[in-house]
């Protein structure tokens, strides 16, 4: 039996990996938020928004090239926002993160491939308030696919998990639409609850939008109070309650039954 390979060795493949994700996430987060949404394969590669040229191999080298050309097309200079070199950074980040918690491992995979999901959500409700359904229910997918790959309890839990999650933000919205008289919740949230409750379980998800509900109230009811009425992409929210849910869930359930003396 073959040693193990050396950690820093994992980590760092990890990371360069999570770059060249990261690379690609950015152009899933525009194209698939785009009005109309566009294909990632066609009809060419990357180009610059400004005047059209495509963006060369050497100009497409995660975070570098963009410190090299000064954030700015090599063409016309066109300045390209910071947005690109941070989603990459932050993809490789999660992916190096993941091999130094779980090693060379399904579960580091798993970790990972949630983490990258969730983090191009949010980018792209924020960018353009609309969660695709190649991010959630092709995430759903992903998530069923790592369950599957762990045994069949980890499936049926990764099932009943989606199936709570989906079912859950669908009551929430109908109550909602019902007592408010217009749409609550929009269909791109409901089915990321999905891709939440398959990485997840169903006690993720109640983590989840608990999460979400509590730090959107925080953000959100100041705004109103300032602004008036203003639309607040609540995929955002639920990302980062999913990232806690499934980095810290049941700890924080712990502290929470200790703190209100329910254990």
């Amino acid at each position: 039996m073959g040693e193990a390979l050396p950690l820093a060795l994992v980590v760092g493949v990890a990371t360069v990996l999570g770059l060249l994700l990261g690379s690609f996430l950015n152009v899933c987060i525009v194209r698939w938020g785009a009005e109309p949404k566009q294909s990632i394969f066609r009809p060419r590669r990357s180009h610059c928004p400004g005047c059209g040229a495509q963006i060369g191999a050497r100009d497409n080298i995660p975070v570098v090239s963009w410190l090299l050309l000064g954030g700015r097309c090599r063409q016309c200079r066109w300045p390209i926002p910071a947005r690109y070199p941070l989603v990459e950074l932050a993809v490789g980040l999660l992916w190096g993160l993941a091999a130094w918690r779980w090693g060379a491992s399904l579960e580091a995979a798993r970790a990972a491939t949630f983490g990258t999901l969730l983090l191009g959500i949010a980018v792209t409700d924020a960018r353009a308030y609309i969660i695709p359904d190649e991010f959630s229910l092709g995430g759903f997918a992903l998530g069923l696919g790592f369950a599957a790959a762990a045994g069949l309890p980890a499936l049926l839990d990764a099932l009943v998990g989606a199936a709570a999650g989906f079912a859950f933000l669908w009551l929430v919205a109908v109550v909602g639409t019902a007592v408010f008289r217009k749409d609550a919740m929009g269909g791109g949230d409901i089915k990321m609850m999905a891709l939440v409750g398959a990485f997840t379980g169903w006690q993720g998800v109640l983590l989840t939008v608990f999460l979400g509900a509590f730090i959107g109230s925080v953000i959100f009811v100041p705004l109103r109070l300032l602004k008036g009425e203003v639309l607040v992409p609540f995929g955002i929210f639920l990302a980062i309650g999913a990232a806690a849910a499934f980095l810290v869930g049941p700890a924080l359930v712990q502290w929470y039954l200790v703190v209100s003396g329910l254990r």
